[in-house]
């Protein structure tokens, strides 16, 4: 292992996010501010969710986990399209830095940049509701596969783009209609049978249902469950983002 190259991609892929910290961190925490004010004043008092449980509470860990599956895959997806339209991802091919060791350092900056809006998130979360953390364990295991497995699939989708629409349509289309409809909002035991059973084929509602789960002890399905289709998704395209790699698919000209 190249373990000074690995450190060095990953430190050069947090300066990039950290350099521009309002977008890539204050941006987000905005945004999900807004939607915890408004579905707290629309549906505190009009949705049931868990026993013991305030809708504005539950709501938290969903926006927390929405943010850091899009954060994460943005950190990986725009960093490779923007090396690849720029002309400037040949100079690191050729340093002396593996396939696993290209991925070690791009996964990892993106979940630094998840775990930092995961937790900015949370502290001021507090201002409104006191959402306690039942098992740290299962957060923080959750926070890894699910950020994890989001910026691998940022990493493909940026290789697989060959410019930024392409990007966007990825984006637009697969990630952020799954994140929305993955229970972020809404316990899936309030919709019908049918969108129910739709939901379990849904992998981000497991990673946002065992993220939940970490805080209340309590989520529509079992944890274990959760993290084992979590952590299954991760190994999946863990491989495949690798493979990739190694054999420089859409990367080497």
């Amino acid at each position: 292992m190249n373990w000074r190259g690995c450190y060095t991609l990953f430190v050069k892929e947090v300066r990039r996010f950290y350099n521009v910290l309002g977008q890539t961190v204050g941006a987000p925490v905005i945004t999900a501010m807004l939607y915890l004010l408004v579905f707290r004043q629309v549906l505190e008092d009009r949705v049931n969710v868990y026993e013991g449980v305030s809708y504005t509470a539950f709501l938290i860990p969903g926006l927390i986990m929405m943010n850091v599956i899009q954060n994460s895959f943005a950190n990986t997806s725009s960093s490779i399209t923007q090396s690849k339209v720029m002309g400037n991802l040949v100079f690191l091919l050729l340093t002396p830095i593996s396939a696993f060791e290209f991925y070690l350092a791009y996964i990892g900056a993106a979940l630094l940049r998840a775990t930092l809006v995961a937790t900015v998130l949370y502290v001021l979360a507090q201002l409104f509701v006191t959402v306690p953390m039942a098992n740290p364990l299962v957060v923080a295991a959750m926070l890894v596969c699910a950020g994890g497995t989001l910026a691998v699939m940022g990493m493909i989708a940026g290789i697989m783009a060959d410019k930024f629409e392409h990007l966007a349509a990825f984006q637009n289309f697969f990630i952020m209609p799954l994140s929305f409809l993955s229970g972020v909002f809404y316990s899936i035991h309030s919709l019908p049978a049918f969108w129910q059973t739709a939901s379990h084929f849904n992998p981000f509602f497991y990673m946002i249902d065992g993220f939940r789960q970490g805080f209340f002890g309590v989520g529509d399905v079992d944890p274990l469950r959760s993290l084992a289709v979590a952590a299954g998704f991760f190994v999946l395209v863990s491989i495949i983002a690798i493979s990739m790699l190694a054999r420089g698919y859409k990367i080497r000209g």
